[in-house]
């Protein structure tokens, strides 16, 4: 596996700490609005919510996928020195958002203003599927879902920028959601204790601080591999 994507899926492992912050209580709330044949068992619980997250994912592919696009239209038009400039300045922006994680830059939270006028759009959309009584309806859902003005996933976008291809910008997106799956997954069922683990400052800190010592291993690799 390229190491891009390892990184991609390990940044949205370690990104738990936002994602329930911010996620979390979605999650939960969603567990609660199934119908009840939906929250039957702790198991049928946890699919609906993967489900939820599947859809979510899928989201971020195309968001990649497109961002990708762009990118590699301008590289191709300006040259390799853009593809260069976007990829150290997204590795920079990535070690930001660790940063932010780690609670040392709180400021980078005004990144999620953006994508607010979008989701006054979809929102109403997403509410008039609940309460959720199917596993195509949870999919739909997560896929509204997914474009939740969240500055982890802009700043995993502005990265994407730096891809070679639509392929490539939906892959690190892909990996970067798979990697917030679990964490969502279990908060749908057990949201109090991982919301508890998660405040702690010091494990705010240890995850914030490991995305920043990963996001520079692939421009790393590029330069020792050329």
């Amino acid at each position: 596996m390229d190491l891009q994507w390892t990184v991609a899926f390990l940044i949205g492992l370690f990104s738990v700490t936002h994602c329930l912050g911010m996620c979390g209580g979605i999650a939960g709330a969603l567990g609660m609005s199934l119908s009840p044949a939906a929250r039957s068992t702790r198991a049928r619980v946890a699919l609906f919510n993967t489900t939820f997250g599947l859809g979510r994912v899928s989201s971020y592919i195309l968001a990649g996928a497109l961002v990708g696009t762009g990118g590699a239209f301008l590289s191709a038009r300006l040259g390799p020195d853009v593809w260069m400039f976007a990829r150290l300045a997204g590795t920079v922006f990535l070690m930001a958002l660790g940063l932010y994680i780690a609670g040392l830059l709180p400021q980078l939270s005004r990144i999620e203003h953006l994508g607010r006028p979008l989701w006054r759009r979809l929102e109403p959309v997403g509410r008039r599927m609940l309460p959720v009584r199917s596993l195509w309806q949870a999919f739909g859902f997560g896929m509204i879902w997914g474009w939740l003005p969240c500055g982890l996933v802009y700043y995993a976008l502005i990265y994407s920028v730096s891809a070679e291809s639509a392929l490539a910008g939906a892959l690190f997106m892909g990996f970067f959601g798979l990697g917030t799956l679990p964490a969502l997954v279990t908060a749908g069922v057990m949201a109090g204790q991982l919301a508890r683990f998660t405040r702690r400052p010091g494990v705010r800190r240890t995850a914030g601080l490991l995305i920043v010592v990963m996001a520079p291993l692939p421009l790393l690799m590029h330069y020792w591999q050329a």
